[in-house]
C-alpha cells in the first residue's frame, strides 16, 4: 500500500485534533455542543476510523480546558462539507489549503490557527517523470494526477503561473497510488503529485526510476478557521489554547500521531496564497 498505517493514522488524527481543539472552547447556551467541520481532501481513511483518536484527544483537552461537548464531521469532499455547514452551523473547522481558499470567502471564514503535521501532503507539489528532464519536456504530453479537481488552485497557487492544466493531456486518477503507477508503468509520461506521494514514490515497484523534475514553492499548513457563528470570546479562547494541546499529557498523543504542533495564526499568514487564488 502507498500509505502506511502510520500515515493513515496521521490523516485521521488531524481530524481528531480539530474536534478536540474545538471542544476546548467555553460551553454554549442550550446543550453546550460545538460543531466542527473537518475537511481533508486527497487523504486516506474515513470518519469511523478517526473515532478512537477523537476520544483520546478529547480526554486530553477536557483535562486542560474543561469543555462540555464537541461534535465533529470528517469529510473528504467539498459537497459534503457544504451539507454539514448548512445543516449543523459549525463554529470551527480545520481545512485543507485548497478547500479553505475555495470556501473561505463564501462562508466568511476567519483564520485563527494552523495545523503543522508530518507527511500529511499538500505542502509541496512535484512534477515527476521517468523520461523528461524538466517542466518544458512534460508540456504537450500525458500528465497523470489526482489533484485536478480544483484547476484554479493548481494553476494559480501550485504552479505559480508556470503552467496550466491545458498544457498537458490529462490522465485523471482517483487515488494517490494510482497516479504514481501511471508513470512507473509508462501509461503517463509525467505526473503531478504532492509531497506525501513523493515520499512514497521510492517504495513502489519502478519508483526508483522516476525523478522530480519540478517542484512548487512550499505552501502554508492546513488551516484552522472560525465560522461566523462562533462568538468572539469563544474564538479567542480557542485560539489561545492551541499551543497547549501538544504539551504535557498531550505530548505523547501528538508524537504518536505525527503532529508537530497546532499554533495560532491570522489571515496575514495566508495572504500570499489567498491573493494568488483570487487573481
Amino acid at each position: 500500500m502507498l500509505f502506511s498505517r502510520w500515515s493513515r493514522t496521521l490523516s485521521l488524527t488531524v481530524a481528531a485534533c480539530a474536534v478536540a481543539l474545538t471542544a476546548a472552547t467555553p460551553s454554549h447556551a442550550g446543550d453546550g455542543t460545538v460543531h466542527v467541520l473537518v475537511l481533508k481532501e486527497h487523504g486516506v481513511g474515513g470518519a469511523a476510523q478517526a473515532q478512537p483518536f477523537i476520544d483520546k484527544l478529547l480526554a486530553v483537552v477536557a483535562g486542560l480546558n474543561g469543555w462540555t461537548a464537541g461534535v465533529g464531521k470528517y469529510v473528504t469532499k467539498r459537497e459534503a462539507a457544504e451539507e454539514f455547514i448548512h445543516g449543523s452551523d459549525p463554529h470551527f473547522g480545520i481545512l485543507s489549503l485548497a478547500a479553505f481558499l475555495s470556501l473561505g470567502p463564501k462562508h466568511k471564514l476567519e483564520v485563527i490557527g494552523q495545523a503543522e503535521v508530518a507527511q500529511a501532503g499538500g505542502r509541496e507539489y512535484h512534477l515527476i517523470s521517468k523520461n523528461q528532464a524538466d517542466l518544458a519536456g512534460c508540456k504537450g504530453k500525458t500528465l497523470a494526477t489526482d489533484h485536478a479537481d480544483d484547476p484554479r488552485f493548481i494553476e494559480k497557487v501550485v504552479s505559480g503561473g508556470k503552467f496550466v492544466l491545458a498544457d498537458f493531456t490529462l490522465v485523471a486518477t482517483t487515488r494517490p497510488v494510482q497516479t504514481l503507477k501511471k508513470v512507473t508503468s509508462g501509461e503517463a509520461e509525467c505526473a503531478l503529485i504532492d509531497d506525501a506521494q513523493f515520499a512514497e514514490l521510492g517504495k513502489i515497484e519502478g519508483g526508483a526510476g522516476v525523478k522530480s523534475i519540478w517542484k512548487s514553492a512550499k505552501l502554508p499548513p492546513m488551516v484552522v478557521v472560525a465560522f461566523p457563528a462562533a462568538p468572539a470570546a469563544e474564538r479567542k479562547a480557542f485560539q489561545d489554547s492551541m499551543g497547549k494541546i501538544c504539551k504535557g499529557e498531550g505530548s505523547d498523543v501528538c508524537k504518536d500521531a505525527g503532529i508537530t504542533a497546532f499554533k495560532s495564526a491570522k489571515a496575514d499568514d495566508y495572504a500570499a496564497v489567498t491573493g494568488a487564488y483570487a487573481k
